[in-house]
């Protein structure tokens, strides 16, 4: 692809960018939202309600009324997780002509001004398949993570590659963008197994659709410039133990992807 083709489908290709929420009235920064979406025509939102109780709901709604072609709010009435809540996001994402999809945590702890650099490097780079935000400390970034989360976080992600079975890679990042491609809506199609790791889950879906040389070659880490631990998070001692027991449940689970229709599988697209 030529510079002038390149630089043309950078200013056109649209993102559909998830964003799961429960009970986040209290600490959603809707003015970056919606001011975000207003200076980037090419991004369309999907929040996802997961059954919340406080006022969210009515705030999304509020944020739609006001710029309606940019948003899409979704609404599970019970609570049913982070997992089924941004699947069931990507899942309508994905059914629109959005070139990427992605996912977003709502309390911006990553900018949103993070998302076009993610965006750049899908379309300039066709063999990748997904971007994945990673929290580094290295110079030139701000990082700012509460050390405990740190530590803990670093502990995890050492364990999520050995189930992988791949380099370390920060799996809980709340930053992902993907090619909205027949492999992402296979990969999509069953529930996922895990409520808190469904990460880690989504790309065991990956390698076990792609392999994981193939894998290795589609997925690119993208040092995030900023990020904020923000006060609020709804992450629990215990959610570590389940985490861990998640990841061994995952260890031995079978992520096949299931055929998306008659003539289009995960692995004919990736062929």
């Amino acid at each position: 692809m030529d510079g002038l083709a390149t630089e043309s489908r950078i200013a056109s290709a649209a993102v559909g960018l998830v964003v799961p929420c429960y009970n986040e009235a209290g600490r959603m920064s809707r003015w970056e939202f919606l001011r975000f979406a207003r200076e980037n025509p090419w991004l369309h939102y999907y929040f996802v309600d997961d059954g919340s109780t406080d006022t969210t709901y009515r705030t999304l709604a509020q944020m739609r009324q006001t710029l309606p072609l940019s948003i899409t709010v979704l609404r599970l009435h019970q609570n049913r997780g982070k997992a089924e809540a941004v699947r069931h996001g990507l899942l309508a994402a994905s059914a629109e002509p959005h070139e990427l999809v992605g996912f977003w945590d709502a309390d911006l702890a990553a900018p949103l001004s993070e998302l076009p650099q993610m965006r750049d490097v899908l379309i300039r780079n066709e063999q990748m398949r997904l971007v994945v935000g990673v929290r580094r400390r290295i110079l030139g970034r701000r990082i700012r993570r509460k050390r405990i989360r740190g530590l803990l976080g670093g502990g995890f992600s050492w364990v999520a590659s050995r189930v992988l079975r791949m380099p370390r890679c920060d799996t809980q990042c709340g930053a992902k963008l993907f090619r909205n491609d027949g492999c992402l809506r296979a990969v999509l199609q069953r529930p996922f197994q895990s409520r808190w790791i469904f990460d880690v889950e989504l790309l065991a879906r990956y390698r076990a659709t792609l392999g994981k040389a193939r894998l290795l070659e589609s997925i690119y880490e993208y040092p995030l410039e900023e990020w904020s631990d923000v006060a609020g998070s709804k992450l629990r001692w215990s959610d570590f133990g389940r985490a861990v027991f998640e990841l061994l449940r995952l260890a031995l689970a079978d992520h096949r992807c299931p055929v998306v229709d008659t003539s289009e599988s995960c692995h004919e697209e990736a062929a």
